[in-house]
This record gives structure tokens, C-alpha cells and sequence, in this order.
């Protein structure tokens, strides 16, 4: 089923909008130090004329930085959409992001992923070129086997515990790049806890291994740099394709 177009209609924000998503980006920023990965917020500095607190960004205007950096470009949805248009899309190159913001009210929390967690979190990081990489063959991968549904459940929990809460070492420290963190006030303090788990990256144990989406996180996986995310896609293919032919 081909997706309806849809386009940011900017106008209809409102002053509590503006409101916002000033105070999310300003209290996350500040929140981030020292817990980021300096990558991130390199990615993240390099699209402050069209990404900041000071106003909503305007999405053409960050898809002529995404396309000049590595080619990507955002494309606008209502919400979550199903499985198969989502690696399709990434394949192209294509992040997807809604345009709705949540209400002062919701700051803490919100069940449904908002244009905050999709810009703040998602975005940045398609500047650098190994996990843009990544990204767009995890998405072509989708599309090759996603079909099967045991397949489809493996590569959810792939995207879940490293695009969405994924860990990168820094030194002898752990910090994040996982667009599920990044951009939740609670997630980020919670990650640097006693009680949570941390394990090496490892493709065959993530594959294996549910997440609840509705709790908090307490498992992680932690990889040593975005080129080993980028090069065990080689691997993840493999494990694809022996789940296929058993």
C-alpha cells in the first residue's frame, strides 16, 4: 500500500508548541552533557542554523542539510505506520518523523512518539556517515526479508536495542547515541543507575531478546564505535539468513 503524502504545515503550531519545544530541547541539551556521546552532539551542532531551541525546525530547511551531508531527508507520517513502509523508507534514505508535539502537560512522559523524539533524537546522527550507513542497509535488509515474520520480530529488536536505546563506549565510560535516550530526560539519567544491565554488542544474543516497550529499560547493549555498528551488518545478514532456512 502506497502512504499518503504529507507534508509540515507550519502554520498551525501554536504558542504552547513553540513553548514547547524550546523547553525540551533547552532542558535536554543541558541534560546531555557529559552523558552523549560527543559525536552526537557534534551532529548536532553542525545543524544548529536550522536545528535549535529558538524555534521549530522547518523541515525543508533540515532536509537540505541531511541531503547535502549523506543523502537523507525527512519524510512527514501521521505516527507509527506499518513495519514494511518503515524499511522501505529507510532503504531510500528516508527518516520518518510526525509533526505533532506533545503538550506541556506530557514533558515526562508520552506513550506515542512525538516530532521531539523523532528530530531531537533520530536526526542528528544521519550526519554521520557510518551510522547513516547502518541505518539504510538495517532498512534494505528490511525489505529483503522482512516479509517473514520471525525475521521482521529479530530486526525490531535490533532497531530497538541500537538506533533507539543503544550505548556507546567513550574511554572507560558508557554514553548514549540511542534516539530513545537521547531524547528523554528520565532515560538518560536512568542509564548511568546501579540496576541496569549493560552487555557488549553482540548481534546473535539481540536478535534473540524481547523488549517491553510500556517500562522502562533496564537491558542495553553497548558497542565500541559506529563503524563496528556499521560493519556487523555483514553479520546480521548471516543470522538472517539462517533463520530462513530453518
Amino acid at each position: 500500500m502506497q502512504m499518503l503524502e504529507m507534508i509540515q504545515d507550519y502554520d498551525t503550531y501554536s504558542e504552547e508548541d513553540f513553548k514547547v519545544w524550546r523547553t525540551l530541547f533547552e532542558r535536554q541539551i543541558k541534560n546531555l552533557e557529559g552523558k552523549a556521546h560527543p559525536e552526537y552532539l557534534r551532529c548536532l551542532n553542525s545543524l544548529d542554523e536550522v536545528l535549535n531551541p529558538n524555534k521549530i525546525p522547518r523541515f525543508e530547511e533540515l532536509n537540505e542539510k541531511l541531503l547535502a551531508g549523506n543523502g537523507w531527508s525527512i519524510v512527514v507520517v501521521p505516527g507509527l505506520i506499518p513495519v514494511d513502509q518503515f524499511f522501505k523508507l529507510l532503504s531510500e534514505k528516508k527518516f520518518c518523523s510526525s509533526t505533532w508535539l506533545r503538550k506541556m502537560s506530557q514533558l515526562d512522559y508520552l506513550e506515542e512518539p512525538d516530532m521531539f523524539h523523532d528530530i531531537f533524537g533520530h536526526i542528528p546522527l544521519l550526519m554521520n556517515p557510518e551510522y547513516a550507513k547502518f541505518v539504510q542497509q538495517f532498512g534494505q535488509l528490511g525489505v529483503k526479508y522482512g516479509s517473514n515474520k520471525t525475521v521482521e520480530k529479530q530486526l525490531q529488536r535490533l532497531y530497538w536495542f541500537t538506533i533507539e536505546f543503544g550505548l556507546i563506549k567513550l574511554g572507560e565510560h558508557k554514553s548514549i547515541y540511542g534516539a530513545g535516550i537521547i531524547s528523554s530526560s528520565g532515560e538518560s539519567n536512568h542509564i548511568f543507575e546501579d540496576e541496569i544491565k549493560v552487555s557488549p554488542y553482540d548481534v546473535e544474543k539481540i536478535l534473540n531478546n524481547d523488549f517491553i516497550t510500556s517500562e522502562i529499560q533496564t537491558q542495553y547493549y553497548e558497542i565500541d564505535s559506529f563503524e563496528q555498528l556499521y560493519l556487523s551488518v555483514g553479520e546480521l545478514e548471516k543470522s538472517l539468513r539462517e533463520e530462513l532456512a530453518v
